[in-house]
């Protein structure tokens, strides 16, 4: 048996889930104080620089397109090369312009990348291993973050390194793991023949709107929290690298039990408790004076966010496997429509009021909660939702 034929598609997804943050890693840690101290970005520059690094997850509904003209797998490549690259370039444009434009570059390799490599996972996973190895996913990409984290706190605190060479770094192992992968694995087949066209299904409601109110709840805490410790509470990039650490460990040792609770107590469940925290965690954000307090919450945000796996294996469960790739690609413009708008929008409303901007957060976790309730027990093609049993009318008769 040839060496190739040894290598399993699951291997595949696991370097690339440890690939991905290297690139994005090295980017989130660092952005906000390269932003503050290199291109004297306030909150609105920011709030418009997140909107801008959305446009390509808005757009990720043409990777549908791009398959005309290429396997996913051979796509997944490119889009991991074009993230590597982005990265790699970010520290030599330290201006608005500069940032708007290497973040877009980043942004759409990244976008496309988790796209395909969601497509990727669903189709090549039974059922009933999912959950799990969606939270291995998780896991693997966390400990990557760890070195990528661990190596910017030494980079900055210890050898007082240029952002340039930290950006450089990042995006050139991204880089160098895509091109590693595309001479090493073997084009794997796929097992059913997917869409490729725009696939948008009226039984796929409920999942549309758990994707679209989740991109929006997510924007506020990756734009907005973190910025939060930087400007209210001063932290620096040693610090905020060490929160991304504590995040990253907590994933290492939870986030496949996570995904094996998923996977025995239902997608329901595991989505309502989830909100329920949100709404708690949102709320005190808004209101929280202490940084040590701060920093608590950001941790339990991001563990709480591990449990998301669920809306993807709750649509595993209800798709027609032939729509995978394509609602893939849909699911990820639909998650980021809110993400587009919101950023520059509340970057505006946080100028005014840093408490409103988490207030929002609350609301759109409410409704999460609400719309969660919608999961059946048992989630099937022809049972996507609960529905309601009408009671029998009674009829009164004279007598």
């Amino acid at each position: 048996m040839k060496f190739q034929e040894r290598l399993k598609p699951e291997w595949l997804l696991l370097l690339l889930a440890a690939a991905i943050p290297l690139s994005f890693a090295t980017w989130s840690a660092l952005l906000n104080n390269f932003a503050i101290e290199r291109a004297a970005f306030t909150g609105v520059e920011m709030g418009i620089l997140q909107s801008i690094r959305e446009i390509p997850g808005f757009l990720a509904f043409t990777v549908i397109f791009l398959l005309l003209l290429s396997r996913e797998q051979a796509l997944a490549y490119l889009s991991l090369g074009l993230l590597g690259i982005g990265t790699m370039i970010t520290g030599w444009f330290p201006s608005v312009i500069g940032l708007y434009v290497t973040t877009v570059i980043m942004s759409t390799g990244y976008h496309y990348v988790e796209t395909l490599h969601s497509s990727l996972t669903l189709q090549w996973l039974d059922k009933k291993d999912a959950p799990e190895f969606l939270g291995k996913v998780i896991a693997v990409g966390s400990f990557a973050g760890i070195v990528v984290f661990a190596l910017i706190w030494l980079g900055a605190d210890l050898f007082k390194l240029d952002y340039r060479w930290m950006y450089l770094v990042g995006g050139g192992v991204t880089l160098s793991v895509g091109v590693f992968c595309a001479i090493v694995f073997p084009m794997y087949p796929q097992g059913v023949e997917q869409r490729r066209t725009m696939v948008l299904r009226k039984r796929y409601w409920l999942y549309y709107v758990l994707t679209f109110l989740s991109g929006a709840r997510r924007q506020i805490f990756v734009v907005f929290a973190g910025f939060l410790m930087v400007e209210k509470f001063g932290y620096s990039v040693a610090a905020i690298s060490m929160l991304f650490l504590v995040n990253a460990v907590l994933n290492i040792l939870f986030a496949h039990r996570i995904g094996r609770l998923v996977g025995r107590v239902g997608e329901r469940s595991a989505l309502v408790f989830e909100y329920a925290g949100l709404i708690i965690i949102f709320t005190a954000y808004a209101f929280v004076n202490n940084a040590n307090i701060a920093a608590g919450l950001y941790i339990a945000d991001h563990f709480f966010f591990a449990l998301a796996i669920g809306i993807k294996t709750y649509f595993q469960k209800i798709a027609d496997p032939a729509d995978i790739a394509s609602s893939a690609g849909v699911s990820f413009t639909i998650n980021h429509i809110a993400a587009v708008i919101l950023p520059a929008t509340l970057g505006i409303l946080w100028i005014a009021s840093p408490k409103l901007v988490f207030l929002a957060g609350t609301a759109m976790a409410v409704l999460s909660l609400l719309c969660s309730l919608k999961i059946p027990r048992n989630p099937a093609p022809g049972n996507e939702t609960t529905r309601v049993i009408a009671k029998p009318t009674v009829v009164a008769t004279s007598q």
